[in-house]
């Protein structure tokens, strides 16, 4: 069994700055569901926000499903990660620029995002906002399986599928 994480410990989990993966049925045919690495918004409670070119296969594929799943982890040991899946709840054309501001800032260094927001000034009326309500969670924190690891005096474990 999976060493699961506590609700609150999730929800906290979700909220920090990480890159997500976005995953979501392609429709293209006999095809793997398409993956792909993001930045997104969360606060504990809320919904999960990513945006992307209005004319993207990416957005045509969130607006035929209608639900997508993302997945964000921590690559350091002892490794942990969250994957919430759920409907879109609205679609925002165009985007926010406050929005579009604090994701390149929760991201990004304040020099870095200033140049970034200026060098991109034009995503503005290209882009748009997916919100998505969190249904399903799935979580992994093996921080205290590694910790009876190293108490036995064994390697820790390289993680586990999910």
């Amino acid at each position: 069994m999976l060493p699961v994480m506590p609700h609150h410990e999730r929800e906290r989990f979700l909220a920090e700055p990480r890159i997500g993966v976005l995953g979501v049925t392609d429709t293209r045919g006999d095809r793997a569901p398409l993956l792909v690495p993001v930045w997104y918004h969360y606060e504990p409670g809320g919904e999960v926000v990513v945006q992307t070119g209005r004319d993207t296969v990416k957005a045509r594929m969130l607006r035929a499903a209608g639900r997508f799943s993302l997945c964000a982890q921590d690559e350091s040991r002892p490794y942990r990660y969250v994957s919430v899946e759920g409907p879109i709840t609205s679609v925002a054309d165009p985007v926010d620029p406050a929005l579009r501001e604090a994701m390149a800032r929760r991201y990004l260094d304040p020099d870095e995002a200033s140049a970034y927001l200026d060098a991109t000034a034009d995503q503005l009326k290209d882009d748009i906002t997916f919100r998505m309500r969190p249904q399903h969670w799935r979580t992994a924190n093996f921080a205290a399986f590694a910790a009876e690891f190293a108490e036995n005096g064994q390697a820790e474990p390289a993680g586990s599928e999910g």
